[in-house]
């Protein structure tokens, strides 16, 4: 299992949720958490903020065995997600016209 640093990024987050977060990351900026919890403990916090985190936004950002060296978590996002290029995350975000870019499935 990969350890290392994990970041996560809330939005117009409530408070419990903040002061839950506090007890495994330090809060480096408004809303930005930096923290090396272990992975079980990462999981049961990931649980935690997807269920509370209602009309607000998290994101995180965890080590993990890829390219990149880490991987994407999103809740409360409904139009900017993690997508999957070519081994590569990247984050999809809606154009002008509201629809979210997706890759296509041509390589060329």
């Amino acid at each position: 299992m990969s350890t290392g640093t994990t970041v996560i990024v809330l939005i117009a987050a409530p408070p419990g949720l903040r002061g839950h977060l506090t007890r495994w990351f330090v809060e480096v900026a408004a809303g930005v958490y930096v923290g090396n919890p272990n992975p079980r403990i990462r999981d049961r916090l990931w649980t935690v903020l997807a269920e509370r985190i209602h009309d607000g936004q998290a994101v995180m950002i965890e080590p993990a065995k890829t390219e990149q060296g880490w991987t994407t978590r999103t809740a409360g996002h409904d139009r900017w997600t993690p997508v999957d290029f070519d081994g590569l995350t990247l984050i999809a975000r809606p154009r002008q016209g509201g629809q979210a870019w997706r890759p296509s499935k041509e390589v060329k």
